[in-house]
């Protein structure tokens, strides 16, 4: 009967999910192209020949860094908002709590493309941004078409949708705290500072970890912006690793693609190991 209950979800996870995947994985060992789709059992095994190609091409080499800066950037300045929102919501604004939950967490739940294009108005030369601005005085910068800016607009407007996400994680884990311990902490003297990093961040610790690996994974994934707003220009500064892989898998080079892919993977897990082995629970 269990299985009975199980096998729609199995049946569905199995053919548009595990099938998949183990078919990309082994797709990545040969030398599979659009022009083979016919006939895909008389392509060629190469073994590693995919991943070796993908690892030494430039175009990789910059989406690489890319994705890294885009991580490494956002990844703590998402975390350091939405904790100081999330402290700010559990400690000072009680009435309006609600109403800044849903504020702060609408544009989580909007379409990401809508929010792109709605950006790229916003950061366009004649932009609001430059518009307001040039209300102080200030001449604003061709956002995404100058390759100093258009990364780090990129990030900003991740940050500005994801931190909504991790501010809702990180305010159930901050309501989790004891009251007790705080009151104790503020008995024997202990500041505002001193409890926050004495009490509250070492007992939220697998919050911020649960809330950093999940960013984090959607940060090395990071596609739809660049696509939307500039498509990986000016001059590669905004080409991610995942715009890298689908143009390669839009010019019908599948197998390489799929080694794309699992690069991508791999570097999803070892980041997710880091972040476990530093903010892993201590007593």
């Amino acid at each position: 009967m269990a299985w009975g209950f199980a096998a729609p979800f199995v049946i569905i996870f199995s053919l548009f999910m595990f099938l998949p995947i183990v078919s990309s994985f082994a797709l990545s060992f040969t030398d599979m192209t659009s022009a083979d789709i016919r006939n895909p059992l008389a392509v060629d095994f190469v073994a590693f020949d995919q991943y070796a190609r993908v690892l030494s091409d430039p175009d990789f080499h910059t989406a690489a860094l890319v994705t890294a800066t885009f991580v490494v950037v956002g990844i703590p300045v998402t975390v350091a908002i939405a904790l100081g929102l999330a402290v700010a919501l559990n400690s000072g604004i009680r009435r309006a709590r609600p109403l800044f939950r849903v504020v702060f967490y609408a544009p989580v739940v909007t379409s990401v493309v809508a929010v792109a294009v709605i950006w790229k108005y916003i950061l366009a030369r004649d932009g609001l941004l430059n518009m307001g601005l040039a209300l102080v005085g200030v001449q604003g910068p061709d956002w995404l078409n100058d390759p100093s800016y258009a990364l780090p607009a990129l990030i900003g407007m991740a940050v500005w949708r994801n931190v909504g996400t991790l501010m809702v994680i990180f305010l159930a884990g901050l309501q989790s705290v004891p009251p007790e311990l705080l009151e104790a902490a503020t008995v024997d003297g202990a500041g505002a500072w001193r409890r926050f990093t004495g009490i509250t961040m070492p007992l939220i610790r697998p919050t911020i970890l649960l809330g950093s690996v999940l960013i984090s994974i959607g940060y090395l994934q990071f596609f739809e912006e660049a696509f939307v707003m500039t498509d990986g220009g000016p001059l590669n500064s905004t080409l991610s690793a995942t715009l890298y892989t689908f143009r390669i898998f839009e010019f019908g080079d599948y197998a390489t693609a799929s080694a794309a892919s699992y690069i991508i993977f791999l570097a999803i897990v070892l980041v997710s190991i880091l972040q476990f082995r530093i903010l892993r629970r201590k007593t």
